[in-house]
């Protein structure tokens, strides 16, 4: 079904009472992998929670029911530091930043950092950073070298040694509606994916 023709989706979740977070998880031809579908409809969610009461931790209230169904909840978040993304990171345990290999994209990710520590202080004391992930990366060009290198330089042990190279076979799995690891399971674009969950993996089991 297309998202548009969606009767109900996150956003009724987050801007309305009486609706149960079990009753609009989607399945997917991919095994063991569940979602919630959002459409266009939660671009307005972002105006009609600020007069919400705990407005930060709907989504955390949303989600709790389900929270000892999965091994991993991933929110996939837009690019903004909107409340949206406040409720994001006030429910999540880890952040994952994907970092495009541009140099406006830096002054991105250190905001968002700011915005990770004032969310600790103040609402999620467990929240921690995963990591920073280098992504739409491209060899050939000296500026995403240079971005990547200035990157590593200036945070260090929070960026993924994994590196996500840029590749038409992204845009093609996302229109086939299929994850690149079984759309193209042996590209190289496929194994990085992979390599960013192993890594990812042992962060976590590290002391």
């Amino acid at each position: 079904m297309r998202t548009h023709e969606l009767d109900k989706t996150v956003y009724n979740l987050l801007v309305e009472r009486g609706h149960d977070v079990k009753d609009l998880i989607k399945t997917t031809r991919v095994n063991n992998l569940d979602l919630i579908p959002a459409n266009i409809d939660l671009s307005a969610a972002e105006v009609q929670l600020v007069g919400e009461v705990a407005r930060e931790q709907v989504l955390s209230r949303v989600l709790r029911p389900v929270l000892d169904d999965y091994d991993v909840i991933l929110i996939d978040c837009q690019p903004s530091l909107g409340l949206l993304t406040v409720n994001a990171l006030t429910a999540a345990h880890g952040v994952m930043i994907p970092l495009e290999c541009e140099f406006f994209a830096m002054r991105g990710v250190a905001l968002l950092i700011e915005t990770i520590e004032k969310i600790t202080d103040r609402l999620n004391p467990r929240l921690e950073m995963d990591g920073i992930l280098a992504t739409m990366y491209d060899g050939r060009t000296l500026h995403s070298r240079e971005v990547v290198k200035s990157v590593v330089d200036h945070f260090q042990d929070d960026v993924f040694h994994t590196v996500i190279s840029r590749t038409v076979k992204f845009p093609d799995a996302t229109l086939a509606a299929e994850p690149i690891t079984s759309y193209a399971s042996t590209h190289s674009g496929a194994e990085a994916y992979r390599q960013l969950a192993r890594e990812l993996i042992s962060r976590g089991d590290a002391p």
